[in-house]
């Protein structure tokens, strides 16, 4: 009997009707002869209210208390939908991260699947149970509550789908597919039939909201299709996968954003070997990652050393590179957390020339100026001002006639 696996947001969860929606949809898979599992998010945004309440009580919270904290979220949600399943007729169980078998390693808050025991899932399916999962979470060797960062729970349905031998992972959002752009800034966004992995991951990665990058990461390397649909009706969706239609052979497909971003300048830096080492080091034993990196060309010895990190990492990112400033004997260390990046992404840049050129004409013809560029075979990144967000997609979707299609 074929496994489905579906993932539903907090957005598709975020009150007990939309719960039922969802009870109803898993008995109508279940009807159509699958075994069927659940992931769930948190309801609608109460892991930002969970992390609101850890900060009142501290400043900085304990990682692994707050990691504690926050799976309750996801706990709700899956006993709830448990609950409404079995008052729908249907046989289910709720099951945490750790029961269902999700093995993590120890970094909180942005931690790691290793490896899933998915015995205890297919001894519950053979039952005829509907089994719903939390998602955002797993356990470490040392019986210790994780969570896999923001997004997380795409990562625990795709992770799950691989390890269950299921053919596809449905991706059930607030929105039915993935868009060129975000609709909500542009109204002429075209939903995509199609996108292959290295597409979807770096929109994921710079910011679009629909999937998680590590879950996309993960389907490529195991070859797993995601479908990315709506919870709230039937429209057919967008198909994540390796083989793409010639639709895929747009030079650019997607416009991508994302606010979560803040830019470090180590000010007056000695040009000299191990002084990038020594910042860099600092920041990845902290498990903070960075994203764009400039140096300045050195004048007398001396440079600048630019960096941007995310928004949410910012403070721990400062207390981190402060101490590495003195010791390198560094002029200073300066922030600035008032920033976005706009990006345009697609595989057939690779073989075309002048986009770079069109994208910064576009950005110039819309007056914002660009901070920071950075560049791969299939993306333009630019660092500007938060401000001109909305300004900036808008500009590039229109620049690129995204909303043509073919």
């Amino acid at each position: 009997m074929a496994i489905v696996v579906r993932k539903y947001g907090g957005s598709s969860v975020a009150d007990a009707d939309k719960i039922k929606n969802v009870a109803r949809r898993a008995i109508e898979a279940q009807e159509e002869g699958k075994q069927v599992v659940v992931v769930v998010s948190a309801m609608g945004k109460t892991t930002d209210g969970l992390v609101k309440l850890a900060q009142q009580v501290s400043d900085e919270p304990d990682e692994r208390e707050l990691d504690f904290l926050l799976s309750t979220g996801e706990i709700v949600s899956c006993t709830l939908l448990a609950i409404a399943l079995k008052a729908m007729g249907a046989k289910s169980v709720s099951l945490s991260g750790a029961q269902a078998g999700i093995k993590t390693d120890a970094v909180h808050s942005r931690a790691r699947i290793l490896g899933i025991d998915p015995r205890r899932i297919h001894k519950e399916l053979d039952r005829g149970k509907i089994v719903i999962v939390a998602g955002f979470q797993g356990i470490t060797d040392k019986m210790d509550i994780t969570t896999l960062g923001r997004g997380g729970s795409d990562t625990t349905a795709v992770a799950l789908a691989i390890a269950l031998g299921a053919d596809t992972c449905e991706i059930y959002t607030d929105v039915d597919g993935v868009y060129t752009a975000d609709p909500r800034l542009v109204p002429e966004a075209r939903k995509l039939d199609e996108i292959g992995y290295e597409e979807m991951l770096e929109l994921a990665s710079l910011g679009s909201k629909v999937m998680h990058s590590r879950a996309v990461e993960l389907g490529e390397v195991y070859k797993m299709p995601i479908l990315v649909a709506s919870s709230f009706g039937n429209s057919p969706g967008t198909l994540i996968h390796g083989g793409v239609s010639m639709e895929a052979r747009n030079k650019v497909r997607g416009i991508a954003h994302d606010l979560n971003v803040a830019k470090v300048t180590v000010v007056g830096v000695p040009d000299k070997p191990g002084v990038a080492s020594a910042i860099f080091d600092s920041l990845a034993k902290a498990n903070i990652s960075v994203d764009t990196i400039v140096q300045n060309a050195s004048i007398k010895g001396i440079t600048d050393l630019t960096f941007t990190v995310a928004r949410t990492d910012l403070k721990k990112a400062m207390k981190v590179i402060e101490p590495v400033v003195k010791s390198i004997k560094a002029k200073e260390c300066v922030s600035d957390s008032k920033l976005a990046k706009v990006s345009v992404v697609g595989s057939g840049m690779q073989t075309a020339a002048g986009y770079a050129a069109m994208m910064f004409r576009a950005l110039y013809e819309a007056g914002i100026n660009i901070e920071l560029i950075t560049t791969s075979e299939i993306k333009i990144t630019c660092i500007i001002d938060e401000a001109k967000t909305s300004d900036a997609v808008r500009a590039l979707h229109k620049a690129f006639e995204l909303d043509k299609g073919v």
